[in-house]
């Protein structure tokens, strides 16, 4: 459930949104190419990276059973 403090916020912000005027970005332009592609290559390495540590962390915890050398019926890969 959301805190009521952050719905009224939700209510406010198109109503911030609203009172800026469409001009007011000052010295806001387009990226330019380099720094675009730079900003796409970080995002890329953090997601590897990320990727990485999850895939590290279940292959930790994940352990293999111990093989006991019983030979089940209903377990034909055994014995």
């Amino acid at each position: 459930m959301v805190p009521p403090g952050h719905i009224l916020l939700l209510f406010l912000l198109p109503v911030a949104a609203a009172q800026t005027t469409p001009g007011s970005c000052s010295g806001c332009g387009p990226l330019s190419l380099p720094l675009l592609a730079g900003l796409v290559a970080a995002d890329a390495v953090i997601s590897l990276l990320i990727v990485g540590a999850v895939f590290l962390c279940a292959r930790l915890g994940h352990r293999p059973t111990q093989e006991d050398g019983r030979v089940y019926i209903n377990m034909p890969g055994r014995g």
